[in-house]
């Protein structure tokens, strides 16, 4: 799996020159690790639940497992100055995203053991499906930022949301539609098999150049590890532009992880449809459509970067949401459904590659994961709080009235926008180095 090839500094590269790059095609494969568990914890295993009588609140709040993923920077600064002693002849990458890996397939063979009748462990084995989880993504995004400049990071992020989307229609789709006819733990074990084609990308793929100091002190480590990637990034931009960037990035994803994990499981059944139904639609039709919307994510982002098309693709995304309010009046209709999955779905797929690709400007990679695990988290974290709290809202005002919710969110973040377009439109390369 050679990684060699990466799209050279010096020069702009074009879109076609873009997406072939082998480095691509790795994080394609890397994609498929990323995406399978994180349904696994949260919209899968709802549906899970929701068949052993677990009530709606209650379903939410344990989908929401997938909110470990908005704290991953707290553990961060290990993969950026540590080596695992078991897999550090694999290097410094690829040894923490085999641990990560295997600790993702051990979990899911152990939710599929202990199932929702032991309530306890599988919550408490679903918490370290997400935590191993998301410790891969900690360490292919690292991977990703360390192979490539930024100037080619939109068609990484596409042809890695290609294998992303991938990992989400086996864990959804399939998943889904195989549980109308196999039990749940023959289906979570399957799941489990699948990521035996990451881990040999990982034994394969060869190691990034960037090499990160390793401290010989506990005060050392907590100089390197923790406070300089906070002080760095203050550093660079200054306290001011600094707390907007953050008070940006906070904010304007809060329409999209609003819907994902345990509320709209359960709103597809409210609204009449079946599970093969909602498999055929949201998980295979759907991950395709929000593969088309990556893929146009990235060619945008190679054309007019990533600060414009983020602008375009934030206001897409977050109108989407409406589409679901159809569904209220229209139960059961096949149509309808689909319309709302084509939009949001695609409007989600384009605002990855911009997101990823803004992000990775912002990093400084003396400090790649744990930068970058920390700014990815605050984008994440408020949404997966609004949709930790979706159940009680539900319940309490209704699904449309949660959904404006979501959409009118996103006011906040447009403002900010406006304050900081004079800043990022020509988008400082420098801010990576």
């Amino acid at each position: 799996m050679p990684t060699e090839s990466v799209a050279s500094p010096a020069a702009k590269p074009s879109i076609w020159r873009s997406f072939s790059q082998p480095a691509a095609w790795t994080l394609c494969l890397l994609g498929f690790s990323s995406g399978l568990p994180f349904l696994l914890v949260a919209g899968t295993a709802a549906f899970w639940l929701k068949e052993n009588g677990i009530v709606l609140a209650d379903i939410t709040m344990i989908a929401s497992a997938g909110m470990t993923y908005a704290f991953k920077f707290l553990w961060a600064p290990l993969l950026d100055h540590s080596r695992l002693p078991l897999f550090g002849r694999l290097g410094q990458r690829r040894g923490w995203l085999l641990f990560a890996q295997l600790g993702v397939l051990v979990g899911l063979v152990a939710m599929a053991v202990f199932t929702p009748h032991q309530l306890p462990m599988f919550v408490a084995v679903t918490l370290l499906v997400a935590f191993m989880g998301a410790t891969q993504d900690i360490a292919i995004d690292a991977y990703r930022i360390e192979i490539a400049p930024a100037s080619a990071q939109g068609a990484l992020v596409a042809t890695y949301s290609l294998g992303y989307r991938i990992g989400l229609l086996m864990a959804g789709a399939v998943a889904v539609i195989l549980a109308d006819h196999i039990a749940w733990t023959l289906v979570y074990v399957l799941m489990a098999a699948m990521m035996v084609v990451p881990i040999i990308t990982t034994l394969v793929m060869r190691e990034p150049d960037v090499r990160h100091p390793t401290p010989t002190s506990w005060r050392g480590a907590m100089q390197e590890g923790v406070i300089d990637p906070f002080t760095d990034f203050f550093r660079r931009y200054g306290w001011k532009l600094a707390l907007l960037v953050l008070f940006f990035i906070l904010l304007f994803k809060v329409p999209e992880q609003s819907i994902v994990g345990g509320v709209m499981s359960p709103f597809y059944r409210d609204m009449g449809f079946s599970k093969t139904e909602i498999g055929a639609v949201t998980k295979i039709y759907g991950v395709w459509i929000g593969i088309a919307g990556a893929f146009v994510g990235g060619a945008a982002v190679a054309r007019w970067g990533a600060w414009r098309t983020l602008g375009v693709a934030i206001v897409l995304e977050s109108c989407s949401n409406l589409l679901y309010t159809l569904l209220l009046t229209r139960h059961g209709e096949l149509s309808v459904l689909t319309l709302a999955i084509s939009g949001q779905n695609f409007a989600e797929g384009l605002l990855g590659p911009p997101t990823v690709a803004f992000l990775s400007l912002l990093v400084n990679r003396r400090h790649t994961a744990t930068q970058y695990a920390l700014l990815s988290s605050l984008v994440n974290l408020p949404g997966k709080l609004l949709g930790f709290f979706a159940g009680g809202i539900v319940t309490a005002l209704g699904y449309g009235s949660y959904f404006l919710i979501t959409v009118l969110s996103i006011l906040p973040a447009m403002l900010l926008f406006g304050v900081l377009w004079p800043r990022f439109r020509r988008e400082q390369p420098e801010a990576n180095s």
